[in-house]
């Protein structure tokens, strides 16, 4: 089969749509797995036990079920329990939760390597928990995180597509429809292939500006 530039151009609009679900959750996935994976990480050294328990039980469940069984189970099943959202916010969560559960391992990771004496040196000067975890724990940490949870926001660009079977029409979605209703499948495939290339380039680079700057 040729290939057809007036199907690329038939299709451009459906394309736009698409990016834009795309990036709306891949930014929205990334700070709710950020922001939770970190919640995860803080319940995770409490004391207590029965806080650690369950909060164990939890992430070790969401990270070793697929991403795939999670969205249907949100999508599907919650409703006949009464809680129905829509569908990309059943996406979006669904990402953020699932991810969360990784980015709570580097988070771990990146707390572990905060050298001992940073944590006597807070103790010694009597600083409440709070303050120690948010002005000399984590700002060193994070300068340790930034890399592999830039790894995890291009796996989450990635894992976008799996939102088509919730009904999200995110790029793949819209070439898939596009693609059923004008018997055209090279041409919208291979851009959002292209497209997908491009956008984790870009993010890619974003992460390491950001990586130098915090190095500083």
């Amino acid at each position: 089969m040729t290939w057809d530039w007036s199907a690329v151009s038939e299709f451009m609009p459906h394309f736009r749509d698409g990016l834009l679900v795309t990036l709306q959750a891949l930014v929205l996935g990334s700070l709710i797995s950020f922001s939770l994976g970190l919640v995860w990480t803080l319940l995770m050294r409490t004391p207590s036990r029965w806080v650690r328990w369950p909060v164990g039980v939890v992430t070790e469940f969401v990270r070793n079920t697929p991403l795939l069984v999670q969205l249907f189970f949100l999508f599907y099943v919650l409703p006949e329990w009464g809680l129905t959202f829509s569908a990309l916010t059943t996406g979006v969560f669904a990402i953020g939760l699932h991810y969360s559960t990784y980015t709570m391992q580097v988070y771990r990771a990146g707390v572990e390597a905060v050298p001992a004496g940073q944590w006597e040196a807070a103790t010694a000067l009597s600083l409440p928990a709070r303050r120690t975890w948010f002005a000399v724990i984590l700002p060193q940490a994070v300068r340790r995180v930034v890399p592999p949870l830039g790894n995890y926001v291009i796996s989450m660009l990635k894992d976008t597509p799996v939102l088509m079977s919730i009904t999200v029409l995110e790029m793949l979605g819209q070439a898939r429809l596009f693609s059923q209703q004008h018997f055209r499948f090279t041409e919208p495939v291979t851009v959002i292939g292209v497209a997908f290339v491009v956008v984790s380039y870009l993010a890619s680079l974003l992460l390491r500006t950001l990586e130098r700057r915090l190095v500083r």
